[in-house]
């Protein structure tokens, strides 16, 4: 995770650490806890304190600033990560995810940064650092999630205020990468083969370090980590690539639109994660390129992929080849058809035909969809990406 890699970057000069979070017991699909994150700190030299934290409750903060200070000595730099995500139209946004997101990003950062600061006060350098990105207005990072962006953006309206707020007392600063950083979540978001797209947390590590490295009066500033580490003289950026030479996934809310991004990243081959079909396979023959997608569907479904997947999809297509169809993954050893499925759909997918035939075929990955507007989605959004290992047993299939 960013927080874990920022964290034995200073645990290697000794730091003392206070890792603050909610998981004290292993996640089934996150790797590690607050505990096994310790370890690693005090392996790498430095000092640890794992305090159980619901970041959007009061008294919990208060009590894990406390033990810092009683621990240490005082309170140096904050660093607010915290961050909940679901990507997902207005009217397809429960309240409790909307209630989520504002508690997590934007009340809980406001809420830890305001604990902590009376203590930053009596520090020499004190420094805030804010994993949240420019505050770029252009609506395109708005209209497919607007109450994720106005979550997000929270934490980077406090580094605004608070920067010119405590300014000469406090550096507050924001820090966002330019490429998309290979952690579990990314990996739950992406889907497979989303890896090699990524650099690592490294990255984001450095420019932390560099940033807090600051004095005070370094504040206000929303540091993208790739300029502000060629700033600092690093040229080589290849270390901190998963895979060196391949293309990269730029970072949302940065200047390039999702349009541009999935074009972009199209010309380069590293849209799709698994590889497109070759020109030299055989043309199917039954009627429209909608129908021959779902003949091969039905033949790469069984029992297995129900037993995986457990939902029904329904596919609402517009353009040349407008419809209807659903994908059962849910009953016996799956089915498909064009209509309403016979029970209600876990998920609906709204989008132009040519773009599904686009994304069962590998040449646009579903994530990248979605993210560019092409793709709706409606209901259970871990379905959505379950739909990709199908597409990968039908790449394999040779669609």
């Amino acid at each position: 995770s960013l927080p874990a890699a920022i964290a034995l970057k200073a645990a290697r000069d000794g730091a003392n650490i206070v890792i603050a979070a909610k998981t004290a017991e292993p996640h089934p699909k996150l790797p590690g806890t607050i505990y096994t994150a310790a370890q690693e700190v005090e392996a790498a030299g430095g000092k640890a304190l794992p305090c159980v934290v619901d970041i959007r409750d009061e008294r919990q903060i208060g009590d894990a600033v406390q033990k810092a200070v009683d621990a240490f000595g005082g309170i140096d730099i904050l660093v607010n990560n915290a961050s909940a995500i679901s990507l997902t139209g207005t009217l397809e946004t429960p309240m409790k995810k909307v209630d989520l997101m504002l508690g997590i990003n934007l009340r809980g950062t406001y809420l830890t940064s305001k604990l902590v600061i009376p203590h930053l006060l009596k520090s020499r350098n004190p420094h805030i650092l804010n994993l949240s990105p420019p505050l770029n207005l252009n609506p395109v990072w708005f209209k497919n999630h607007t109450a994720y962006t106005m979550a997000k953006y929270g934490m980077s309206m406090c580094v605004l205020g608070m920067a010119e707020e405590f300014r000469g007392q406090i550096a507050v600063n924001a820090l966002w990468p330019r490429t998309a950083i290979q952690t579990a979540a990314m990996d739950m978001l992406g889907g497979d083969g989303v890896g090699k797209q990524c650099r690592k947390a490294d990255i984001i590590a450095d420019a932390a370090y560099a940033i807090l490295s600051r004095p005070k009066d370094y504040t206000g500033h929303f540091v993208v980590d790739e300029d502000f580490l060629r700033e600092q003289g690093v040229k080589d950026f290849d270390q901190y690539a998963v895979q060196p030479g391949h293309p990269l996934l730029p970072d949302f809310f940065l200047d390039e639109t999702p349009e541009s991004l999935v074009e972009k990243m199209e010309q380069h081959g590293a849209t799709p994660a698994f590889k497109p079909p070759s020109s030299s396979s055989p043309t199917p023959t039954s009627g429209g390129p909608v129908e021959s997608t779902f003949d091969v569907i039905r033949g790469v479904i069984n029992e297995d992929v129900v037993k995986s997947t457990q939902g029904v999809y329904q596919f609402d297509l517009s353009g040349d080849h407008t419809g209807v169809w659903f994908l059962d993954l849910k009953t016996g050893s799956g089915s498909v058809g064009q209509g309403e499925p016979p029970a209600k759909a876990d998920v609906v997918m709204k989008m132009d035909s040519s773009d599904f035939s686009k994304m069962f075929s590998g040449q646009l990955k579903p994530t990248m969809a979605f993210m560019s507007g092409k793709l709706k989605i409606k209901g259970d959004m871990t379905l959505a990406i379950k739909l990709e290992k199908l597409m990968n047993r039908m790449n394999k299939a040779k669609l």
